[in-house]
């Protein structure tokens, strides 16, 4: 474990795996750097990029510094982006998604492309309507201590199975997830809304929008939308795979990425 200091005096943990060129890791809601399946995916990304896997402010061995903005959670990435060398790829996975998304517009000269999984927003009105419930449903638990009952109840509000939550139970990694539960307040505020379209129109460097084929038909739709938005941006739909993707399969396509920017960068392009 290694440990930075971001602007406000948060203390960020992070480790690095693999070689090549460096790579953010931003992880969803929930989730923290030693969470096994985090770590899995990690390792494989390491066989192409030296990857930057974090805890986000208040998860894991990460500090906190209230009140919460997503500005601050942009200034913690920015000092990872410092770390690994002043300039990076970055990759988002779910309200990471958001995260990296907004990085890609706030800072463009730092970062390199940018990989968005099932950027975690909600895609029409109605679902807006019923996220706000749900916002404020976790939020009153939070408030009461119920922790392992807001991450449970988060879950199944997004549309986990129901057995999902009862199995996360019993992962080593669920001590851990039920001390971090107050940083759903922070997922919410970050996925409360509609992407930002007109922004996103805006942006200036590559970004990739990749959705599971078994991801929420929402979802799928949203990250098509977006990617149409966003000037020269991909979109790829991983068949088999859904919102938990595995990174294997994340893998071959950010390598054909890598490739096809290193060819349209080289003095023979």
């Amino acid at each position: 474990m290694q440990t930075i200091r971001s602007q406000d005096g948060t203390r960020l943990a992070y480790d690095v795996y693999g070689s090549g060129p460096p790579l953010i890791y931003v992880t969803g809601a929930t989730c923290f750097r030693s969470f096994p399946p985090i770590v899995s995916d990690a390792k494989a990304l390491a066989k192409a990029f030296t990857v930057y896997k974090y805890d986000r402010r208040g998860r894991g061995d990460s500090t906190d510094s209230l009140p919460y903005s997503l500005e601050r959670e942009l200034e913690d990435l920015l000092a990872l982006i410092e770390v690994a060398g002043g300039k990076s790829h970055v990759y988002g996975h779910s309200s990471g998604a958001v995260l990296a998304l907004e990085a890609a517009l706030h800072y463009p000269e730092k970062l390199d492309q940018v990989f968005l999984y099932d950027p975690a927003y909600v895609h029409d009105a109605a679902e807006k309507a019923e996220y706000s419930s749900l916002r404020a449903k976790i939020e009153t638990m939070l408030a009461h201590g119920q922790h392992a009952r807001a991450i449970t109840s988060f879950l199944q509000g997004i549309g986990m199975p129901k057995i999902v939550g009862w199995m996360l139970r019993l992962m080593p990694g669920w001590k851990t997830m039920v001390t971090l539960a107050p940083t759903l307040a922070y997922d919410l505020s970050l996925t409360a809304d509609l992407p930002p379209f007109e922004r996103a129109s805006q942006c200036k460097i590559p970004v990739h929008v990749m959705a599971g084929a078994k991801s929420p038909a929402g979802i799928r739709s949203l990250s098509q939308k977006l990617a149409a938005q966003i000037p020269n941006a991909s979109y790829d739909q991983l068949a088999g795979q859904g919102h938990m993707v595995n990174a294997k399969h994340l893998l071959p396509l950010f390598r054909h990425y890598l490739i096809a920017a290193a060819a349209v960068g080289s003095p023979s392009a």
